[in-house]
């Protein structure tokens, strides 16, 4: 399958119509056609149920359009990194969850593209699990994650930060008096907790039990919607202090005790092959 076939059929899938896809694509209908027969035919599937007024996606053709997006973002990734006329520039793409952590990062954002203006970073933005399987994929150079994370896995630097574990609730909740929370508080307590099956494990052993021992009634991978919940009085939401912004809100923030923190890192994959972007960014990370 060459690149160029996969990517008329990533804009027939985007134009919902062969009609569209060949005026974007500046080629004829009968053309276009033609290139779209021959992939089914070389993968033996129908990638297309044609209608009167737009395609539709077989199975196999939503996991082509899915897998194939991955594939070319990649080769235009590589692409502009090997082709570059310049000492260092290029693209870098950073992963990771929403922590004030991310600050000691911005800092070396700023010296590289200061002082490499070429280069350009690029950030997602998701939960530990989410990060790690596009670092995985190859689509995403570099992930900022919360401990703990199996590092043995990885290259990685430890960022001189650690975040604070603690309850996030309404103003008016009867725990909002507290200075802090311990375990026994939060008996019958609703609750919402991260996704993230590491993260959940260490509030289990805060908790000195299994996470059974808690009233949770859902999870979120990212804070910022279950904080909307915690603010109709939904529930609690067991966070890190790193992701919260209760100003001008009334939610409250209350620290664990024990004192439960996760520290931070930015890891990547052993034995890649770094950009000559990226082996400055490493170079910079091993500066703090």
């Amino acid at each position: 399958m060459e690149f160029r076939t996969l990517s008329y059929f990533l804009t027939v899938v985007q134009e919902k119509s062969i009609s569209q896809a060949a005026k974007v694509l500046h080629i004829s209908q009968p053309a276009l056609s033609r290139q779209l027969k021959q992939l089914e035919t070389e993968l033996d599937t129908k990638l297309f149920n044609r209608g009167h007024r737009e395609i539709h996606l077989t199975e196999e053709g939503r996991y082509l359009a899915d897998r194939g997006k991955k594939i070319l973002s990649l080769v235009d990734k590589t692409t502009k990194n090997i082709t570059t006329e310049t000492e260092v520039a290029g693209e870098i793409t950073i992963g990771g969850g929403e922590t004030k952590s991310m600050k000691v990062v911005a800092k070396i954002i700023d010296h590289l593209v200061k002082q490499y203006p070429e280069v350009k970073v690029n950030l997602y933005s998701g939960n530990a699990d989410d990060v790690l399987e596009k670092l995985e994929q190859g689509l995403i150079d570099f992930g900022l994650v919360i401990d703990p994370v199996e590092k043995q896995k990885y290259a990685y630097k430890k960022l001189p930060a650690a975040d604070q574990w603690g309850l996030l609730i309404r103003q008016d909740h009867f725990l909002a008096s507290k200075k802090s929370i311990i375990p026994a508080d939060l008996v019958d307590v609703p609750l919402y907790v991260s996704s993230q099956t590491y993260n959940n494990n260490k509030i289990a052993e805060w908790c000195g039990e299994s996470l059974d021992s808690l009233h949770i009634i859902g999870t979120y991978n990212l804070l910022y919607n279950a904080s909307l919940l915690v603010e109709q009085g939904v529930a609690g939401a067991l966070c890190i202090a790193g992701i919260v912004n209760t100003v001008n809100t009334n939610l409250k923030f209350i620290p664990l005790q024990p004192k439960l923190k996760s520290g931070i890192n930015i890891v990547w994959k052993k034995g890649q092959n770094l950009s000559k972007a990226g082996k400055v960014f490493v170079k910079y990370l091993a500066e703090i």
